[in-house]
This record gives structure tokens, C-alpha cells and sequence, in this order.
């Protein structure tokens, strides 16, 4: 298999993943974003099953970083299922997928002294616009979808997780760095037991699992395969991006299908269960839709350099 199809298979998966997220957001299997986050987290200690492949001591210093890395990226998960449960999955997604080369770029800029070609200003300026086009509702006189602030904020952290990840993963290997960080990302979720009606709805969830309805062993088992399809596509995509043959600009910048995947599952979802996914169908909105993902994929394409 070429690195073009497992890329398409790739975010086909994170696309499922994500439509799976808003049915269990929506139809309030899970009551709260919080509680997804909080199992979001609890779920990435799986990753302390790889500790005999290559995680090791580090020091204090190193070991707060890395926590507190984990923590912005737990923070920018939250914000993003806050985002989804609010409003429609094919809105957010792009916007976040637009916010976080836009921030990452700004990081670079001011941290790291980076220059920047001019078809990379051309790049942002044509993510800045196809976010805000996307993330306007025309109908209810220009204003943003709900949601919107919370989707810019998920970019943002997580833009901010992922440069930080890669800072340390030039000093360390991927196993001591992901186990360090899901630790961080668990330990920022226990953080919500601080809020009390956040703590309540957690507390109580954790203590259905004695005798758990057949509804919630539905959600678990819907919640499990979302996380596989997520995982998967993760794994489906650094794959496409270490074949030879491959072009990392490309396969990041593919990113795009990924978009038009939640918008079409979107659609066809919410044919099938209108209460639970509140996809607009009128023409304009669709045109604006497919659009706006055009503008964002040229804009992709323009600041992903060859590395």
C-alpha cells in the first residue's frame, strides 16, 4: 500500500473518530465534555504499558515540563470536545485545523527566530480567511458559530502542545516523552475534581461502573472503538509520513480530506439522526462549507515546508 492510501485511510479513521465524539457528546451518553476529557486522559495511562521499551528516569526539572505539557494538551482536548458538543463537528474541525499551523507559525516566529517565505505569509493569510469563513453563520447575520471561541482555544493549546512535544522529543525517544506527557495529561485532568459540579458528574459516572446499564456499557464500547479509530489514524499517518516515498508537506497538508470526511459522515449522519447531529444541508451553507476547506487546503499546502 502507498503512502497516498494509507494517508486517505488515515484520516478517514480520525474522521470517524471525530463523528463518534459528537454522537456521544450530543446524545448525552456522556453528560459532560469534562467527563469525555477526564476518560480521554484516564485512557492515555495505557500508555504505561510501553514503559519496558524505552522510558527512563529523568530529572525533576524535565519531569515538570513534560507534566505540564501534558496538561496544556488535556486543556486543549476539553476545549475541543466543548467545541463538538456545541456545535456542528464539520465547523470545528476545520477551524482547529486551521488555528493550529496559524499559531505554530506565530510560535516559531517569536521563539524560535524563524523566517518565512512569502508563499508561508500567503499560506496564513488563506487559513486566517477560510476559518473565518467557515466559521460564520451568514444566516443569523455574520456572526460565529457557536463554539467558535472554543475551537480557536483548542487550536491554540494544542498547537502549543504539539511544539512542545516536538522540542522535547529532539532531546529524548517517543516512548520516554509520550508516557511522560499522558501522565501530565492525567494528572491535569485530575484537576477537575477541584470543580465541584465537575467532580459530582465524574464521581458519579465512575461509580456506575459497579452496576453498569446496558446503555452505558453501549457508550463504553462506542467510547473504546472511537479511541481505537483515533489511535489508529495517529498511527496510519506517522506511517504515511516515514515512508521514503513520501512527502511530509503532503501528508500533512492532506489534512483537508480529513475535513471533507466529517462533512460528508456529517450529512449523511444527520439524515439518519437529526437530534444528534445538526448538520445545515441549505445550499449556501454547503457552498460556504466547501469553500472555505478549499481556501484552508491551499493555505495547508502554502506554509507546510519540506523538512
Amino acid at each position: 500500500m502507498n503512502w497516498l492510501a494509507i494517508t486517505f485511510f488515515a484520516y478517514f479513521f480520525l474522521s470517524l473518530e471525530i463523528i463518534l465524539d459528537k454522537f456521544l457528546l450530543s446524545s448525552r451518553r456522556v453528560s459532560h465534555p469534562a467527563l469525555y476529557t477526564f476518560y480521554s486522559a484516564a485512557a492515555g495511562l495505557f500508555a504505561l504499558v510501553f514503559i519496558p521499551f524505552g522510558f527512563h528516569a529523568i530529572g525533576y526539572i524535565e519531569i515538570i515540563y513534560r507534566l505540564i505539557g501534558g496538561i496544556i494538551f488535556i486543556c486543549g482536548m476539553l476545549a475541543l470536545f466543548s467545541a463538538i458538543a456545541e456545535s456542528e463537528a464539520s465547523r470545528v474541525t476545520p477551524v482547529v485545523g486551521a488555528t493550529v499551523p496559524i499559531t505554530t507559525f506565530f510560535l516559531s516566529l517569536i521563539f524560535l527566530g524563524e523566517n518565512f517565505a512569502q508563499k508561508e505569509i500567503l499560506g496564513l493569510i488563506a487559513l486566517i480567511f477560510g476559518g473565518l469563513l467557515i466559521s460564520l453563520d451568514f444566516e443569523q447575520g455574520f456572526i460565529f458559530f457557536p463554539g467558535f471561541k472554543k475551537s480557536i482555544a483548542a487550536g491554540i493549546l494544542l498547537a502549543i502542545a504539539a511544539t512542545i512535544f516536538k522540542e522535547f522529543y529532539k532531546h529524548d525517544n517517543f516512548i520516554n516523552v509520550y508516557i511522560w506527557t499522558r501522565m501530565g495529561a492525567f494528572c491535569g485532568a485530575l484537576v477537575f475534581f477541584l470543580i465541584p459540579s465537575w467532580r459530582k458528574i465524574i464521581v458519579s459516572s465512575l461509580l456506575k461502573f459497579k452496576k453498569p446499564k446496558k446503555e452505558n456499557q453501549k457508550s463504553g464500547a462506542l467510547y473504546i472503538i472511537s479511541r481505537i479509530l483515533g489511535g489508529s489514524g495517529s498511527i496510519l499517518k506517522e506511517k504515511a509520513t516515514s515512508l521514503a516515498t513520501a512527502s511530509v508537506t503532503l501528508v500533512n497538508a492532506l489534512v483537508s480530506i480529513e475535513y471533507v470526511f466529517v462533512f460528508i459522515l456529517g450529512i449523511g449522519f444527520s439524515l439518519w439522526m437529526p437530534e444528534f447531529f445538526e448538520e445545515k444541508k441549505d445550499w449556501k451553507t454547503v457552498a460556504q462549507k466547501i469553500f472555505s476547506i478549499l481556501i484552508i487546503t491551499v493555505g495547508i499546502a502554502l506554509i507546510f515546508r519540506h523538512e
